[in-house]
């Protein structure tokens, strides 16, 4: 199973495979043909009001984390999760998100849910 997270300003590789954009809004500045993406799964991102709060610095990364999580657990989340990972069994995924610190990010959360 082959998943990473790339900043979605950053060149498409040929190694990327399925890129799949997972922020909300789509990314300042970049056009759809640069940006290359296959899937915008609106359903996988944070929900405005949990993707405010963290950016407007109310809380830290290690609180962010669970309440993306409960998110996720929502049925319509869930099975784009389930997809996603069979995605990654068939060959690699790129996550793409504009997020200036991907490690820190809802990205990351995502890959730690998609690998087992």
């Amino acid at each position: 199973m082959s998943i990473r997270v790339r900043r979605v300003y950053e060149a498409p590789d040929p190694s990327d495979g399925l890129r799949v954009l997972v922020d909300r809004l789509w990314p300042r500045g970049m056009s759809k043909d640069a940006a290359r993406i296959d899937e915008w799964p609106k359903a996988l991102t944070p929900s405005t009001e949990l993707r405010r709060w963290y950016h407007a610095g109310e809380g830290s990364y290690e609180e962010f984390a669970p309440r993306y999580e409960a998110e996720l657990a929502a049925p319509a989340a869930a099975e784009l999760l389930d997809g996603l990972s069979e995605s990654a069994h068939r060959g690699p995924v790129t996550l793409l998100t504009a997020a200036k610190e991907p490690d820190h990010s809802h990205a990351a959360v995502l890959v730690r849910l998609l690998r087992p």
